[in-house]
């Protein structure tokens, strides 16, 4: 099918009269998520270095031939269990796509095989899965949904494949797409409480690597790592060296997403709210770096991959729920 002349954004957001505060959207769209029932068919994939990734399929490829596929990749330390993820999966299968989930390495719980681990420019395993998508399913129409980090990385994707890339559109929430600026932001003010929590995990999942891989490369202890404060400590301590960077500004330098924007010639939508408490105002695209084909969907309210909405407290609507299938269904077919 033929990308729309007219491509139709979603409707404004507008956040429920009771949670306009940006932490009470951050925090309350983890707590307040519908319970749903969600199944899933779990893959291991193996990958060309011999690491392997979690798959998470809302239903199994082989049964469902007809559907569109729409790959969905979390945020940092995110999984199957985190609230947008499986919401944004539930979603998508109920506006009639098939959706998997892709786990970055060692996301799944379990150490992955490598030493070497994810961040937020490592797009390698996403264009392997993309590869392996077409191969074993050729002639399906592709999209894909990325959360903060990942929406990153799926932003930097776009950029590098240009014209050669085959997803037929593509949504980035809630991306830090520059990343020293929104690492200061996030160790500031209140925002030093998500710093905490999301350290917390990233330090976990390095104990665990510690753990499984006797001869680590990087001369580096436990010790080493709980001392550490702030996500940029950890970035220079342990992602910049263990994924080929210099430090962690290297790192930053070459992986922030919007140093690609203007390379992306797939439609592409970022959705991203001014309150947003991890994010630094930096990560605004200015006019003159949006390629035509990039739109960026802005509001005022939302907090970080929060966008609850509803009249009614306690009982929350989800807009990216609500509104990001409906947008895909613009290019994928599902009217």
């Amino acid at each position: 099918m033929q990308a729309p002349e007219i491509v139709k954004l979603p409707p404004p957001f507008k956040p429920a009269w009771w949670l306009r505060n940006c932490h009470l959207q951050t925090i309350a769209a983890k707590y307040l998520a519908p319970r749903r029932t969600l199944h899933t068919e779990t893959e291991m994939l193996a990958l060309p270095d011999g690491d392997h990734i979690q798959l998470n399929w809302t239903e199994s490829p082989e049964l469902v031939a007809d559907k569109p596929v729409v790959i969905v990749l979390h945020g940092l330390e995110g999984n199957i269990h985190s609230h947008y993820a499986a919401g944004m999966l539930y979603a998508l299968k109920q506006q009639g796509f098939l959706a998997v989930l892709m786990h970055f390495r060692g996301c799944n719980g379990v150490a992955n095989r490598l030493p070497r681990a994810y961040h937020s420019g490592d797009t390698a395993d996403l264009a392997y899965l993309v590869a392996q998508i077409q191969l074993r399913y050729p002639g399906r129409e592709l999209a894909a949904v990325g959360f903060s980090l990942g929406g990153n990385v799926l932003v930097k994707y776009c950029g590098e494949q240009g014209t050669r890339c085959v997803l037929k559109a593509a949504i980035a929430v809630s991306a830090p797409l520059a990343l020293a600026p929104s690492a200061e932001r996030i160790n500031q003010g209140g925002s030093k409480v998500y710093q905490q929590y999301l350290l917390g995990r990233l330090k976990a999942t390095m104990m665990r690597k510690l753990d499984r891989h006797k001869d680590f490369p990087l001369p580096v202890s436990k010790v080493q790592i709980n001392a550490l404060k702030t996500i940029r400590d950890f970035d220079d301590l342990l992602t910049a060296p263990l994924h080929g960077f210099q430090n962690a500004e290297d790192y930053y330098q070459k992986s922030s997403g919007k140093a690609f924007l203007k390379q992306v010639k797939v439609p592409l939508l970022l959705v991203h709210a001014k309150d947003d408490p991890f994010l630094s105002p930096a990560v605004l695209p200015k006019a003159d770096e949006i390629p035509p084909n990039v739109q960026l969907l802005l509001s005022s309210h939302g907090g970080h991959v929060g966008f609850v909405t509803g009249n009614k407290p306690l009982k929350a609507e989800y807009y990216l729920e609500q509104q990001l299938p409906k947008y895909l269904a613009q290019f994928l077919g599902q009217h």
